[in-house]
């Protein structure tokens, strides 16, 4: 559902991430994917890719209220239900319980250890750090032959390797994922390792700069630094942030800018977050507050892109206007944004 004409007033204070549209879409099985406006649509079932970021942005929080906790449990069960005795995972369950697909090595595989590294190394619960790294260790067997699912699981075992240098599962996965990622072409005005720009595009660059970093190999953090560079550069227009759209971009081909979705927004904050924190470079920090400007209001639609009363995110930028629909996915995108506040 979309709206030509929202509250279009940046909101003057970044807000603190606030869970309550999380617990609406959560039940005792897990997390709903869609929603109409704010409501979840049960039809559509539970995906691990979605609960997987919701465990990544639960076990962010340092000093989680007993309601976040509860949904990171929840959110790990879900997931060691998904995974099988091979470290491979179900991807989509439907409200019967009953999954529809057959376990994989796809995106959901690589998000899947994300969440679980991220909980294994920062829970504040010890009871779901051993568990969650248990089904990492499991999953970290496994190599996917999908480059962004690798990204995704290099995420995980990073957030792991801060916490246990010595984690050798972890840190090969992160090397091979490197590898997967490959490097930037000569070429300034193309420096990416693939000729189209498609979809989470600055989880490429943070993994690269958190393997140079945590592998000591400065030409994988000199790499990643210069892509993110480049994507924060060709992302910005007239001061704010300008996300690729869902179609994303062939090398020579045309520029769009409808169909924007948090999910970039969300990837960018991430990376440059982790920039800043291993280069101690201000910039990065810039890109992080133009990141969560966006969700307030400073975008090429100048319409903020969520929902104060709610806590929902709105599903994207189209060209009838804002998406009013409040899914997982925007929701989690602008938790994990305003975390980096």
């Amino acid at each position: 559902m979309t709206a030509a004409a929202v509250v279009s007033s940046p909101t003057p204070t970044v807000p603190a991430p606030t869970f309550a549209h999380l617990v609406r879409l959560t039940d005792d099985t897990g997390l709903f994917e869609h929603a109409r406006h704010a409501i979840p649509r049960r039809e559509h079932g539970y995906c691990t890719d979605d609960v997987a970021r919701g465990l990544v942005v639960t076990s962010r929080e340092s000093d989680p209220s007993r309601q976040v906790l509860r949904l990171a449990e929840r959110y790990l069960a879900f997931l060691t239900h998904a995974q099988d005795a091979q470290g491979a995972f179900h991807n989509r369950l439907g409200f019967n319980r009953t999954w529809t697909d057959q376990p994989s090595l796809g995106d959901w595989w690589g998000r899947a250890l994300w969440g679980l590294g991220t909980a294994a190394a920062r829970s504040p619960a010890s009871w779901i750090r051993e568990e969650a790294l248990l089904a990492f260790t499991r999953g970290a067997t496994c190599r996917s032959p999908a480059p962004r699912a690798m990204v995704f699981a290099a995420l995980g075992a990073a957030e792991l390797l801060r916490v246990d240098p010595d984690h050798e599962p972890a840190a090969d996965l992160l090397a091979d994922a490197a590898t997967a990622i490959g490097r930037p072409g000569l070429d300034p005005r193309w420096p990416w390792p693939d000729e189209r720009l498609t979809y989470a595009n600055a989880a490429l660059a943070e993994a690269l700069i958190a393997a140079g970093d945590l592998l000591a190999d400065p030409a994988a953090l000199a790499a990643g630094l210069r892509m993110l560079t480049w994507l924060l550069e060709i992302q910005t227009s007239d001061d704010h942030l300008s996300v690729l759209p869902a179609a994303g971009w062939q090398r020579g081909g045309p520029r769009l800018r409808h169909d924007q979705q948090p999910i970039e927004v969300a990837a960018l904050a991430d990376a440059c977050a982790t920039a800043a924190s291993i280069t101690g470079d201000h910039e990065w920090r810039d890109g992080v507050s133009r990141c969560i400007a966006w969700f307030l209001g400073d975008n090429d639609a100048d319409h903020v892109m969520w929902d104060q009363e709610t806590g929902g995110g709105y599903d994207g930028l189209t060209l009838q206007g804002v998406n009013l629909n409040q899914g997982a996915e925007s929701t989690l995108a602008l938790i994990a944004t305003l975390q980096h506040r």
